[in-house]
């Protein structure tokens, strides 16, 4: 049993594949974020246990999807991004914090 939220592509992946995918649209709002969140974790771990590029691609994948359930564009999102960047700072400079 996979019980998981999947990109679009998935089902017709199986097909090709000569198995039997049983599947359904997820309607209510409530269930699509949570199972987008769900995912987020998955992809975060699946990044984490193997430091490919790709699984982060999937990640960002999952973060469009949240930004467009929310109702913000990439490009609000980029500026948001930019807005904390400039109040907060970026990783470039590889500061630790050890102890305040």
């Amino acid at each position: 049993m996979i019980n998981k939220l999947v990109r679009d592509n998935i089902p017709e992946i199986i097909k090709s594949s000569g198995r039997i995918p049983i599947y359904n649209s997820i309607k209510e709002e409530k269930v699509y974020v949570q199972l987008l969140k769900n995912k987020l974790q998955e992809e975060v771990i699946e990044y984490l246990n193997s430091d490919e590029i790709l699984e982060l691609c999937d990640v960002v994948e999952v973060v469009y999807a949240l930004l467009k359930v929310y109702g913000v564009s990439r490009i609000e999102f980029e500026n948001l991004r930019n807005e904390k960047a400039t109040i907060n700072g970026v990783f470039e400079k590889r500061i630790f914090l050890e102890q305040i």
